[in-house]
């Protein structure tokens, strides 16, 4: 059996092994997408596939949507290139439940792929063409929060960002750059309205696209490269809006065992790819059974019924909530607590450490007794069921080939959110007492005894990708894992880095806790194990 549209043709192989099917004719829908398209995401990763991909095929399955979504790539085309072509967009949802079982879906939602490149003249000038559609409803993004930034960790202009801005619209090479001047295609086709939906983990995100937009929109209106009236057009919400969103589904990287199981099913050339940006992609993608898309209901163009597809749709206060909810206190911060621990203890998954009793008593402190105390209900989601399914079914599913290497990846841009906003709010309210925070600055501290690439044994390893390593790392190089050291001479001046905490840990009064809980953990090898048993 092939994944591609010929090798689908053999319906009765993929229901015997097992495969749910497309139950509408992927031609019809596809040629209707390509027509008047009506959804259009940036972003051809994991969860676009595992998450948005599958909620529209499911409506399609349903007859509630008659189009698909088109996909485009930007700053990783190679996973078109190397994974949605060759297999004419189709790929492979593996379900993974913590029962243990699966389900198998054959994904053909998507109905084009197109390169976002303004040097690949095809691509882009059908870009500009969908763009220019009055039936286009939503422009949606799964970029990583970095791939909104005009900005590198010094705050200087990228190259390419100041490039667009002095050049205009015409052949932008950034990816904000090129997503501006799309925009620009639709306010000359006549002021289309549009909603330009950030889906990424990022605090209020559809702000953060926002002002992306309107920072080259700006530039380039002063400057005479655009006709006026475009910064209007960006700036009147029933034109263009930026809703905020809240997304939350974990899509590790391809299982090499998920491959080897398919590959038994009898589906041909299933190979996984690394690009050039060392990205693992596959014709598949393995994914958890729970999903939550929390959506600010603004959509200028209107919208399908995307809510029967499971998708909460709700006013921007209550987006704000949840988000809240959960990446400051019921998820995020308790994967984060994983990682870093996990890198010093060395596990390998992170189902594995809920195994660990100390871990797992160290997850439920956070969770339940230090972050939950902060959490605003937001209604559509109750927190403490929330925190529930992330403890007993989400975390501990052994099926997740998650590992705390993957989760350790810019950290220091995830502990001002994940931690910081708790220990503000422990400033600021006065029915909760600072004081009572033990187990958040434990794990502040273990990330700075991570910091120094060493594991609870004394073994080196390798820190996972961090745009602040230079920063922060010539610090930690100067402990020792040896007793009695004095841990605030060495690593003072990173508590005071707001940037990376939220706060500064002298003024918040929680400094002294963390270097003594680092002094303890750099005490000699085992040193990480003893400090959680004494606290955890």
């Amino acid at each position: 059996m092939k994944l591609t549209r010929e090798g689908l043709k053999n319906r009765e192989g993929f229901l015997q092994a097992g495969y749910r099917l497309p139950a509408y004719d992927l031609e019809t829908v596809w040629a209707k997408t390509k027509e008047a398209p009506f959804w259009l995401h940036f972003g051809t990763g994991n969860i676009f596939r595992a998450f948005q991909a599958n909620v529209v095929q499911n409506l399609l399955n349903e007859g509630i949507l008659d189009r698909g979504l088109i996909a485009v790539s930007g700053s990783n085309p190679e996973i078109i290139e190397k994974i949605y072509r060759p297999h004419d967009n189709l790929s492979v949802l593996v379900t993974l439940k913590a029962d243990g079982t699966m389900e198998k879906t054959v994904i053909g939602s998507i109905a084009q792929s197109v390169i976002a490149s303004s040097a690949l003249q095809e691509e882009y000038a059908r870009l500009k063409e969908i763009f220019r559609r009055d039936s286009l409803q939503m422009v949606s993004y799964t970029i990583t929060e970095k791939g909104y930034a005009l900005t590198d960790t010094k705050g200087n202009l990228k190259e390419d960002v100041k490039k667009d801005l002095e050049a205009g619209p015409a052949a932008p090479v950034s990816y904000m750059g090129l997503s501006a001047a799309l925009l620009y295609e639709r306010y000359l086709a006549g002021e289309l309205p549009v909603a330009m939906v950030s889906m990424d983990n990022c605090s209020h995100n559809g702000d953060v696209l926002k002002q992306s937009m309107m920072t080259f929109a700006k530039s380039w209106e002063e400057a005479n490269l655009v006709k006026k009236g475009f910064v209007e057009y960006l700036s009147k919400d029933e034109k263009v809006s930026f809703p905020w969103t809240m997304i939350d589904k974990i899509t590790p990287r391809p299982d090499k065992q998920v491959q080897e199981m398919l590959e038994k099913d009898g589906i041909d050339d299933l190979k996984m790819a690394v690009t050039s940006k060392g990205t693992y992609a596959s014709p598949f993608v393995n994914a958890e059974e729970c999903e939550y898309l929390v959506i600010e209901d603004h959509f200028p163009n209107g919208r399908p019924k995307l809510e029967t597809g499971g998708i909460l749709f709700t006013d921007r206060e209550t987006v704000d909530q949840v988000e809240k909810m959960k990446v400051c206190t019921c998820l995020n911060p308790l994967h984060t607590a994983l990682a870093v621990f996990g890198c010093l203890l060395g596990y390998e998954k992170i189902s594995d450490e809920m195994k660990d009793p100390e871990l797992k008593e160290l997850v439920r402190i956070i969770g339940y007794e230090e972050g939950l105390p902060a959490v605003v209900n937001p209604g559509v989601l109750d927190p403490k069921e929330f925190i529930d399914t992330v403890v007993n079914i989400r975390i501990p599913n052994p099926f997740m080939p998650d590992t705390p290497q993957r989760i350790a990846t810019d950290t220091s841009q995830k502990l001002a959110i994940r931690f910081g906003e708790t220990i503000k709010t422990y400033e600021t309210r006065e029915n909760l007492d600072i004081q009572n925070l033990k187990r958040i600055p434990l794990v502040l501290a273990g990330w700075l005894r991570y910091l120094m690439a060493v594991d609870d044994e004394g073994k080196a390893f390798e820190l996972s990708p961090d745009p602040l390593l230079s920063v922060v790392c010539p610090y930690a190089e100067q402990l020792k894992l040896e007793p009695g050291q004095n841990t605030e001479a060495v690593i003072g001046p990173v508590l005071k880095m707001k940037q990376i905490f939220g706060v500064d840990l002298y003024e918040a009064g929680l400094a002294e806790l963390v270097c003594g809980y680092l002094k303890e953990m750099t005490a000699g090898p085992g040193a990480v194990r003893a400090t959680l048993r004494k606290y955890v």
